[in-house]
């Protein structure tokens, strides 16, 4: 009998690591075009369900839909956790709130460094932590971004108007900051409108700094980012060099990626949830499974460390395109598997729409940073010396 049990257990494994070690084309509609991709047979891999996961309070996954503002989305549905997990509130907040001052701070910038500063849809976590601070919270209620009836967000046109407004600023050196503010706050009142300057919330008239301050009681100071790459020393703080950061923050705390993993783990196991960020566009993140993992046509398990993961960080094979909320944990079939909370379109491909199911291995190669309550790393943090 056990040797039955034995043979079927390694026919079942090897049958489930066969279907990941082919790759293949296939042909899927995505954005309602065929496209034809290279990926693997995900069916037969061993993987958790959604009920599976111990997770956190977050509200049901929202769509981005064609925004470049995932960062925010991410950042904010890990906010309304965080709200819940310190004072047991539950609030749904304005995503495009923050999108619309980023952009104004984008747009600033712009002009102080003369063009020379990035001007994208794009963003990191700690963006919303410097609006939060000088412009507050405020509910999706008071301000959804959605006009005239719309029910799905739409940036592309509002995008492509501001970025040819600065490409003709920076053309002709038009550079007097109020006159550019004022312009492209105009553009984003037009399609996505204005940020109401006070709005009742629960039966009281509040303002955004009030909310965030009497309502959401979010400290922006209590949040830190971590990041793993042999670029800069371990155990100090340094830039985290991509486009979106484009202020180029240098609050990223550098960490080997074992310390990484195991305190991501550690944080999500103790129900700190966590914004991450990296790259998903890779064939193993396959959304009509739900799942995300390396397979092993394109790195072997042993193989993953901090070298070949810096190999790719190195070579952009490996680079900064999504932010995500990681909410929940389990272990199944001898890997960790983390629930996370998307809101990009192939999350809608599967059984469960919104989420994907990330692996252990796809967590140590492919994701870049990520974002914490401070009282989830104490001890880490005094490792510190130039914090």
């Amino acid at each position: 009998m056990k040797f039955v049990l034995s043979l079927l257990t390694l026919l079942l494994l090897t049958g489930s690591l066969f279907a990941q070690d082919k790759a293949e084309y296939q042909k899927k509609f995505i954005w309602d075009r065929e496209r034809t991709i290279l990926t693997g047979d995900f069916s037969k891999i061993p993987k958790p369900d959604l009920g599976d996961f111990e997770r956190v309070f977050a509200f049901p996954p929202t769509h981005q839909d064609t925004t470049g503002t995932c960062w925010s989305f991410s950042t904010t549905s890990f906010l309304e956790s965080e709200i819940y997990r310190l004072h047991q509130k539950k609030v749904k907040l304005s995503e495009i709130f923050f999108a619309y001052w980023d952009y104004v701070e984008k747009a600033r910038r712009f002009v102080q460094e003369k063009g020379d500063s990035e001007f994208g849809e794009g963003s990191e976590s700690n963006a919303v932590l410097l609006k939060i601070k000088k412009y507050g919270m405020m509910p999706e209620s008071a301000y959804s971004g959605l006009l005239n009836g719309a029910t799905r967000h739409n940036h592309g046109p509002m995008f492509k108007e501001m970025n040819d407004y600065l490409t003709f600023v920076k053309n002709h050196g038009y550079w007097d900051e109020k006159i550019v503010i004022t312009s492209i706050r105009a553009i984003m009142d037009k399609y996505i409108g204005h940020p109401p300057e006070t709005f009742v919330y629960e039966g009281r008239v509040y303002n955004a700094k009030d909310f965030r301050d009497n309502v959401c009681e979010i400290n922006p100071d209590d949040y830190v980012g971590f990041m793993s790459t042999l670029k800069y020393p371990f155990y100090t703080k340094a830039e985290y060099e991509a486009p979106d950061n484009y202020w180029h923050s240098k609050d990223y705390h550098n960490v080997p990626l074992d310390v990484f993993y195991n305190t991501i783990k550690s944080n999500i196991t103790n129900h700190y949830s966590m914004v991450i960020g990296g790259d998903v566009s890779e064939p193993g993140k396959y959304g009509w499974e739900d799942i995300a993992i390396i397979v092993p046509w394109d790195l072997p398990q042993n193989a993953i460390n901090q070298n070949s993961r810096e190999f790719r960080i190195y070579n952009h094979t490996t680079q900064d395109d999504h932010g995500i909320h990681l909410l929940g944990f389990t272990h199944k079939d001898d890997h960790d598997w983390f629930l996370i909370k998307d809101s990009g379109s192939s999350s809608r491909y599967g059984k469960y729409s919104g989420y994907y199911f990330f692996r252990d291995d796809f967590i140590k190669l492919k994701m870049l940073t990520f974002m914490v309550h401070k009282d989830a790393v104490k001890e880490l943090l005094k490792k510190f010396k130039n914090d």
